[in-house]
């Protein structure tokens, strides 16, 4: 706990600008200070005095100062926060892709609470929730001007908890509760085409023409581990050409991201950091020749809702030609945070320090009031950019939903049910058991295609993922001629 000091209101704005203002606080003052910066601390200083002698309620010190802190961040970016003792635990089990709670990546970028990405296998996954969905309340209590901490520390909890979220789909006017209950969320970001009978993921595609997929949905401790053990898994097979989807990746560790590319790529610069203007601090990170899998061609998918770590290995495999990039133009968030303990480590400030730049030199973060024609983000390869609209989008999203719940295995011998038999586990999808595809039904269907939503397409009708088809196309070619 931190030391009280005697309780006059001077002394504790003093003490705000001490933690607000290191510098300010611990060196000696400059002689002759301009009368300007003098003016603003004092502006501060008093307006802290004020509201502890004056305003209606109490309020703690630790709510002033914790209060002025976010205030001072709200001011930068939506990246730059403060995270106060009670939450220091659970960022860092988000950042090592463990936690309690419903499993989802959610923004306030936009003015209010949405969710960027539902995790794969995941509570939230399977009660509906989807990117892009707004969240308007949290138990009951309204989401507006909560920042991304505070909402994540309300949709947390413990296990077997439940929180009632009230939710606006994409397109929709219409409010919609859904229950959730929490699970302590052990992440997987590596996953593949599809399932096989014992619930692991397969890799392949395409087996005749080997073809490979791969999605990674988060940038974790243990996603180049994980993804290097599919490539190995894909290479014993002869693989011969590879899709890594990084749709609604919303992006994670910078040092996954380098460790991704550095698997595709052999020489080169992979990623560069650049700090605020007149900083010449400069890093960049090169790639290594050696457990390089190459020899194969590759196709990168990407859309509006990839960000960060995943705009970075796009841009990298783009800039060097290792693979083309399929889809839509991505987010644009290219800022670099860094995570800056205070207290001793009982809280940390999580502040953009520096952008990243891809190979080429050009900036991937899309800045306040950037226009289209603007270098930000990754735009896809010419002849390989298809946009979703909202429909197609909802579509897609409700696909995978269905695709990345995993079913309850039979007990052996058992007859395969067909999907209006679904087990009761897997009803509990986002849509009704009836509507699940099914996965021993259509083997003759073309890679990339699936039984579609019931909701969005007549039953006779098949889902077509337009971007993933292609990505295919440009590997069957590239194969043909290879040929």
């Amino acid at each position: 706990m931190p030391r009280h000091l005697p309780a006059t209101p001077r002394l504790v704005a003093i003490l705000a600008i001490a933690l607000l203002c290191p510098a300010f606080a611990a060196t000696d003052p400059p002689e002759g200070p301009g009368d300007d910066d003098y003016e603003l601390h004092r502006l501060f200083v008093d307006t802290l005095d004020q509201v502890e002698r004056n305003y209606v309620k109490d309020v703690t010190r630790r709510e002033l100062i914790e209060a002025a802190i976010r205030g001072v961040l709200r001011e930068l970016d939506p990246y730059s926060n403060y995270i106060p003792p009670k939450d220091l635990g659970e960022f860092k089990d988000a950042v090592d892709s463990q936690f309690g709670g419903i499993g989802i990546q959610i923004s306030t970028e936009k003015g209010f609470l949405e969710v960027v990405s539902p995790l794969p296998e995941t509570p939230a996954q399977r009660a509906g929730i989807l990117a892009g969905d707004r969240i308007v309340e949290i138990d009951g209590e309204s989401t507006e001007g909560l920042d991304v901490h505070q909402a994540a520390r309300r949709l947390k909890g413990e296990q077997g908890t439940e929180v009632t979220l009230t939710i606006l789909h994409r397109g929709s006017t219409e409010r919609e509760k859904v229950v959730i209950t929490r699970e302590v969320i052990q992440v997987r970001t590596v996953l593949g085409a599809h399932r096989s009978d014992d619930g692991r993921w397969d890799y392949l595609l395409d087996p005749d023409k080997k073809i490979g997929y791969i999605q990674v949905s988060a940038f974790s401790h243990k996603t180049a581990e994980e993804l290097r053990e599919a490539l190995t898994e894909l290479k014993k097979g002869d693989l011969r050409g590879l899709i890594l989807d990084l749709r609604f990746n919303p992006g994670g560790l910078l040092r996954s991201a380098i460790e991704v590319s550095d698997l595709f790529v052999a020489d080169g610069r992979i990623v560069s950091t650049k700090g605020k203007e007149g900083d010449s601090t400069e890093r960049s990170w090169e790639a290594h020749k050696a457990n390089t899998f190459d020899g194969f061609p590759m196709a990168v998918l990407v859309n509006r809702y990839s960000a960060s770590a995943a705009e970075i290995v796009s841009a990298c495999l783009q800039d060097h030609k290792r693979a083309v990039v399929v889809g839509e133009r991505t987010w644009g968030k290219g800022s670099v945070q860094n995570v800056i303990p205070l207290e001793h480590g009982r809280s940390a400030l999580k502040l953009t320090t520096a952008n990243y730049y891809r190979p080429n030199g050009k900036s991937i973060h899309r800045f306040p009031g950037a226009e289209e024609t603007d270098d930000w983000g990754v735009v896809p390869d010419k002849q390989f950019e298809r946009k979703l609209n909202d429909r197609e989008m909802l579509a897609l999203m409700r696909y995978r939903n269905r695709r990345d719940v995993r079913r309850p295995m039979l007990p052996q011998g058992a007859e395969k049910s067909r999907a209006g038999d679904a087990p009761a586990e897997a009803s509990e999808a986002a849509e009704p058991a009836s509507d699940l595809p099914d996965p021993t039904a259509d083997e003759s269907r073309e890679p990339g295609r699936s039984n579609g939503d019931a909701s969005e397409q007549p039953d006779s009708e098949q889902f077509v993922d337009v971007q993933l088809q292609m990505a295919l196309d440009y590997l069957n070619q590239s194969l043909a001629r290879a040929e």
